[in-house]
């Protein structure tokens, strides 16, 4: 798997430097008194050539066609009084060439607003004038100029009129004095106020369910967040194949000269069967199988019928998503199963329930509550003894959580962070009363080394602790390291401190670090370099101390909505306990 793995990504490399090694020849000569940015610009939008010149007539067409280009590019950077002419070099082949003289640029001068129907309110007019934004003396880019145009419709819009247009606008090009006065002439229609919402398209959902999702108050003046909004908060129940939301046509309007919102909707299929397979060298086989019931409720619900079988971990369950739970933007889950967990520091086999609350801020941003309630048989050695060690135990929690995403990609990110703070406080019953405290807090960030972010890096950091907890607490509540989700190069639970008879004893405290260097190639492929790092204690104060350091190296090949990995690592702190490397493939960046 290794050596497949690694040929792909020579041969990718050897093709990107082939490429890089190409010499191609411009389709035609730039020559004139030009400044290197203008000429670059020019060059670029030229082009190179597929085939050399074979004839004069070939060589004319091409140098005029090169003259246009030029022409274009610029007048796009506001040099309107040029020369351009197209020519042909003596020679064989004849060689085109393109003089060219730009001449002066022009520059900005009294840009204005016009409304071409009736004016909106005086706030909306200073919108679109500031909105504007363009500074006399500045260039007289055209694309800056279409643009401008765009920021003002935008800003009127987003005051309450959501009719605006834009008439054809007015640019006068002053040779006298070299500047460029544009003129734009907006119609801006009148205020739109918004009324109640209607589902014109046939489905499963209940329409009386779809009202209470509006973020706005019949009455309230048109905004387009407030529609965005709404399709957003639709897609995100994952139950339809497409959202529509538009408002209701000009004269479609009643009494009070209200806006309907028509939403459309595509329901997706109402039953899915998934499976899936793994294997890892270290935690073996593992089959998934998901039944999964899409909007049974009429209210964007899902209900899935879940089975895993493995040699580390197996579950049987069902899960109830409720979105937009008595309120917007806040999901209600539901679940209840029976799991047994066979892992080298414990067995365990038991049925709990559980259930959570999810309130969303923003686009990605959460704060979570819940609770759960599990009767275990757990199955241990005793750190002391060594002899079995099995309780009954009856485990409650309850929990609160936050996290915030202000990354730029959910699967692939180049830059921002992420950070996320959990609380769960426990109380253990049964053979034992054990009462402590769970805390972890992770955090993330991404940073481009590049404008293009073909360079990237990105480091995590998680800390856990159990406050209050002795190493009397069931080995499943304690924390562990290794493995592809913590530190690679090691196997699970294999970082961290053992019994006498090498079996993971696991901690009260953890610290993990990773670091990764990802580099793009290709569009498709890419390159990392990374070191992972982390400390299971004794103590509920996480520090660091003996820490188990993995190095590695890896591929990724960008599906398109997100990369899949291949990762290959190392132990350095390795012993007879640990193989020589580890393998991990998934979807998605590690972190």
């Amino acid at each position: 798997m290794g050596r497949s793995v690694f040929a792909a990504v020579a041969t990718a490399a050897l093709c990107v430097y082939g490429a890089g090694t190409a010499r191609a020849e411009p389709r035609a000569d730039v020559r004139g008194d030009i400044n290197s940015d203008l000429r670059e610009r020019i060059v670029r939008a030229i082009g190179e050539a597929d085939q050399p010149v074979e004839s004069l007539f070939q060589a004319r067409r091409r140098a005029r066609d090169a003259a246009e280009d030029a022409i274009a590019v610029l007048r796009s950077e506001a040099y309107y009084a040029y020369g351009v002419e197209a020519d042909v070099g003596e020679g064989e082949p004849p060689r085109p060439i393109v003089e060219v003289e730009p001449g002066p640029r022009f520059l900005f001068a009294d840009p204005q607003v016009a409304w071409t129907g009736e004016a909106p309110d005086q706030e909306t007019q200073a919108k679109g004038r500031e909105a504007m934004d363009i500074t006399p003396g500045e260039p007289g880019r055209a694309a800056d100029v279409v643009a401008a145009e765009g920021r003002i419709v935008a800003a009127v819009r987003e005051s309450g009129y959501a009719d605006v247009s834009a008439d054809p606008r007015e640019v006068i090009v002053d040779h006298a004095d070299d500047t460029v006065r544009p003129t734009f002439r907006i119609d801006a229609g009148g205020l739109v106020r918004l009324d109640g919402l209607v589902l014109d398209t046939e489905g499963r959902t209940n329409p009386a369910w779809l009202i209470q999702l509006r973020p706005w108050t019949p009455g309230d003046v048109y905004d387009p967040e407030d529609v965005a909004e709404l399709e957003r908060r639709l897609l995100d129940t994952g139950v339809y194949n497409s959202v529509t939301v538009a408002l209701s046509a000009q004269d479609d309007v009643d009494e009070e000269g209200r806006r309907r919102v028509l939403v459309g909707l595509e329901d997706r299929e109402p039953r899915t069967l998934e499976f899936g397979a793994s294997y890892s060298t270290t935690e073996g086989f593992g089959v998934d199988t998901r039944w999964t019931r899409y909007n049974m409720l009429g209210r964007a619900d899902t209900l899935a019928l879940v089975a895993r079988v493995s040699e580390l971990d197996s579950r049987l369950g069902a899960d109830l998503t409720l979105p937009h739970w008595r309120r917007a933007a806040q999901t209600l889950h539901v679940n209840a199963g029976a799991y047994r967990n066979e892992t080298d520091a414990f067995e365990e086999t038991g049925v709990g329930v559980g259930a959570d609350l999810r309130r969303r801020y923003g686009a990605n941003s959460f704060v979570t509550v819940g609770g759960s309630l599990d009767l275990t048989r757990s199955d241990e050695k005793d750190s002391r003894t060594l002899s079995p060690l099995g309780r009954d135990l009856i485990i409650g929690a309850v929990f609160g959580a936050v996290s915030l995403d202000r990354s730029n990609d959910l699967l692939d990110p180049t830059q921002g962070w992420r950070a996320d703070l959990r609380l769960e406080p426990t109380y253990i019953a049964g053979d034992e009363s054990l009462p402590y405290l769970e805390i972890a807090t992770q955090g993330v960030a991404y940073m481009p080394l590049d404008s293009q972010a073909q360079t990237v890096l990105a480091g995590r950091l998680k800390v856990g602790s159990l406050i209050g907890a002795t190493l009397d607490i069931p080995a499943s509540r304690r924390f562990y390291a290794g493995g592809g989700g913590s530190v690679r190069g090691y196997a699970y639970q294999a970082v961290g401190p053992r019994l006498e008879d090498n079996t993971p004893r696991g901690g009260l405290s953890l610290v993990e670090v990773s670091l990764e260097a990802r580099r793009k190639l290709t569009e498709r492929w890419g390159v990392v370099a990374f070191v992972d790092a982390g400390s299971v204690g004794d103590e509920m104060t996480p520090t660091g101390e003996n820490m188990s350091v993995g190095v590695g190296v890896g591929v990724r090949y960008d599906l398109g909505f997100g990369p899949i990995r291949a990762d290959i690592a190392i132990p350095l702190d390795a012993d007879k306990r640990d193989g020589a490397f580890q393998i991990y493939l998934s979807i998605g960046q590690s972190f």
